[in-house]
C-alpha cells in the first residue's frame, strides 16, 4: 500500500501499483457523453495520462491545462482522468473553452484507480499522478505525487512523453 498525504492528512492508496516497465493494465471509464472508454480505445498511440482528484479545483485545472498545452504538438493523446462526474467534466471543458481536452470519468466503479493503485479510499477520489505509456502500452514513466495538493513533475513527465 502506498502512503501519500492530501491536504497534509495521511492517505493510503488502494489498488494495484503500476511500475515503469509494466504493460499497462486495461480500465473502463466514461467519456463526457457517458460512453465506455478503455485503454484499447487509444491503441497505437502514445499516451500521457494525467490523473487529478477533481478537475474543478485550482491545481487540477492548471495541471490539465499545462499537460494539454505542452503536449499539443506531439503525436499521441493526453487523457485527464478523475472521479468527477462526466457532466462536471463536460461543463468544465465548456466553461474554459477547451475543446480538445480529453476528460474521462472513473466515477462509476473506479476501474482506472484500482488498476493503477491510485484510489484514496477515504475520499473516493484519485490521487494526483501521471502515467506515460508508449504505443504498445508499456509504462515508461510513473509519478504518484506525495502531497495531493502539489503539482506533478511536469518537466520529467513531458520529457518521457516527447521522447517516445
Amino acid at each position: 500500500m502506498t502512503q501519500i498525504t492530501f491536504k497534509q492528512e495521511p492517505m493510503t492508496l488502494s489498488g494495484s501499483q503500476v511500475n515503469e516497465g509494466d504493460v499497462a493494465p486495461d480500465f473502463t471509464v466514461l467519456d463526457n457523453d457517458l460512453n465506455a472508454v478503455n485503454l484499447s480505445t487509444y491503441d497505437g498511440q502514445k499516451k500521457l495520462i494525467s490523473v487529478v482528484p477533481s478537475i474543478d479545483t485550482g491545481v487540477c485545472d492548471q495541471q490539465t491545462r499545462k499537460f494539454n498545452e505542452e503536449a499539443a504538438q506531439e503525436e499521441g493523446v493526453v487523457l485527464t482522468i478523475s472521479a468527477d462526474l462526466p457532466f462536471a467534466q463536460k461543463r468544465w471543458c465548456a466553461a474554459n473553452g477547451l475543446d480538445n481536452v480529453v476528460t474521462l470519468s472513473d466515477h462509476k466503479d473506479l476501474s482506472f484507480g484500482k488498476n493503477y493503485g491510485v484510489v484514496m479510499d477515504d475520499l473516493r477520489l484519485l490521487a494526483r499522478s501521471v502515467f506515460v505509456l508508449d504505443k504498445d502500452n508499456k509504462v515508461v514513466y510513473t509519478e504518484i505525487v506525495p502531497e495531493g495538493t502539489d503539482f506533478p513533475d511536469f518537466e520529467s513527465a513531458l520529457a518521457a512523453y516527447k521522447n517516445l
